[in-house]
């Protein structure tokens, strides 16, 4: 492989004083990094970065890339406020591009739990007719079918065309079904544009036989980024029969396909008001009047013991208060490492567990915002404790942050304006108690790099334009959001270039 060097480099930190630097990148790692005007070797490859800031890769600590690629061709609903909304944007979209014959109309991104009026098949059916209309939540949780959309999944009726939680996740595959080739360039396609954004790797947590889909991909030549491909319970059984563990290279992958963790939904969420919480939702009486639990103790704990006995580390979705201090009893009872996922509404008392266990708090800031007028209404009273992630970094938890793509945008740059600033819009931030440091997010984006290239690392880097430390100044937080990348290197070899 030929060597790269990366002459008159910034660190992200330093000031003007600090002087330029040179990057070497021999074979895939960093070889050095060192004051600026190293003299030119033969079969170095010289880039003049021209002062530019060079940051450790990004990752995605939490993506269904597979749903993300599909999403990016979906009918985005995410800015509607009612029902009438989304049937207005759905009329309009059957005018310009009706479905293929044999095929869903399928949208996505509708929040319902502040809308006015009701979403309903029949409301639906008003607009479409006989043509099958598939509409998916925000959250994944969910989704709104007209009665031809009820049909096409395999539900002959219902009583509202509203499917929720466990209605709904076995049938999702139903209109993620497409075929390998294409389903593969949409993914490849996703993962060129999360390269273009500084994104080297992500955590792959597709409700798949993952692995299969993965070793098919890179057999096919994919090579834009690091995958972790995450495991569920259905397929838990192959990856302990073939011994794989988490971290375990897969090999013929050219060292980019890693095994993942072990992944498990325990409750609902927050816009379907199924996430588990010790107090009810406002308005809800009967048994699921505090949320769902959907895999309780008596369940987990074992799942997790079996899983780490295996190797595997222990991926586990909580939102709800209830949801996560179950979760972080079954960590103590199983002896489990890993992480929770999503944890947003917690306990105070559970806030210092997470260090204590060494459980990671794998977080997904942007959703804070998405759900702060939720919150406000469903949880209300409690939201000094939700998205926490002020208090769960004073308390000593290491934080991994992500998208959960396709919820929020696969990009990284969003999650950490998110995370720092707890507004977009030009609201006052929310509980900005609950901000964290620049530093903090960003160490908490780069896989555990820290915030600059070390010699022996892989050389899985990000240029940027800018120094992301100022780009963070109080007024800057859109410039954040936008940070321009430069280039992406991946193992030494660019998979983004802009300069």
């Amino acid at each position: 492989m030929t060597a790269l060097l990366l002459t008159n480099a910034r660190l992200v930190g330093d000031g003007p004083a600090d002087g330029l630097v040179d990057v070497l990148v021999r074979d895939g790692v960093v070889a050095g990094v060192a004051a600026a005007g190293r003299p030119g070797d033969s079969g170095v490859e010289r880039v003049d970065l021209g002062g530019r800031f060079v940051l450790p890769g990004l990752w995605d600590a939490h993506v269904h890339l597979t749903q993300w690629a599909l999403v990016r061709r979906r009918l985005d609903l995410s800015g509607a406020g009612s029902a009438a909304e989304v049937v207005a944007l759905v009329r309009d979209r059957l005018a310009q591009r009706p479905p293929e014959p044999g095929t869903a109309l399928v949208g996505y991104g509708f929040r319902d739990a502040l809308w006015p009026d009701v979403p309903t098949a029949a409301l639906l059916d008003e607009a479409v007719g006989e043509v099958p209309v598939v509409l998916v939540s925000g959250d994944l949780h969910c989704a709104w079918l007209s009665t031809a959309g009820l049909r096409f999944v395999g539900v002959g009726t219902h009583p509202t065309g509203v499917l929720r939680e466990a209605e709904w996740l076995p049938l999702a595959a139903a209109v993620d079904r497409v075929p390998d080739h294409l389903a593969d360039a949409w993914v490849a396609d996703a993962a060129a544009a999360a390269a273009a954004r500084g994104v080297v790797g992500v955590v792959d947590l597709e409700i798949t036989d993952n692995l299969t889909a993965w070793r098919r991909r890179f057999r096919a030549g994919f090579d834009g980024l690091r995958v972790r491909a995450g495991v569920w319970t259905s397929w838990l059984d192959d990856v302990l029969a073939e011994g794989l563990r988490t971290g375990d290279v897969l090999p013929g992958t050219g060292g980019l396909l890693e095994q993942g963790p072990y992944k498990v939904v325990t409750d609902g969420s927050l816009n379907t008001r199924t996430a588990y919480c010790h107090d009810p939702y406002p308005g809800l009486t009967g048994p699921e009047a505090h949320g769902i639990l959907s895999v309780p103790p008596a369940e987990l704990v074992p799942l997790m013991r079996r899983a780490h006995a295996g190797g595997l580390r222990c991926a586990i979705h909580a939102i709800g208060d209830h949801a996560n201090t179950l979760a972080l009893d079954a960590f103590a009872a199983s002896g489990a490492r890993g992480s929770v996922e999503h944890a947003q509404l917690l306990d105070d008392a559970d806030l210092a567990r997470f260090a204590e266990l060494g459980v990671v708090a794998s977080v997904q800031p942007e959703h804070a915002l998405d759900d702060r007028d939720v919150a406000d209404r469903h949880w209300a009273g409690r939201t000094g404790r939700a998205f926490p992630y002020g208090a769960l970094a004073g308390a000593g938890a290491v934080l991994a942050l992500g998208s959960d793509a396709p919820v929020a945008p696969l990009d990284p740059w969003i999650a950490v304006a998110a995370a720092v600033r707890r507004t977009r819009d030009g609201r006052p931030a929310w509980h900005p108690e609950q901000r964290i440091g620049l530093a903090t997010a960003l160490a908490a984006s780069t896989d555990g790099r820290g915030l600059r290239p070390t010699a022996g690392a892989p050389a899985d880097l990000v240029v940027l334009d800018a120094d992301p430390l100022t780009a963070g100044a109080e007024t800057a937080a859109v410039a954040l959001r936008e940070m321009p990348v430069a280039g992406t290197l991946l193992s030494g070899r660019w998979t983004h270039r802009a300069l």
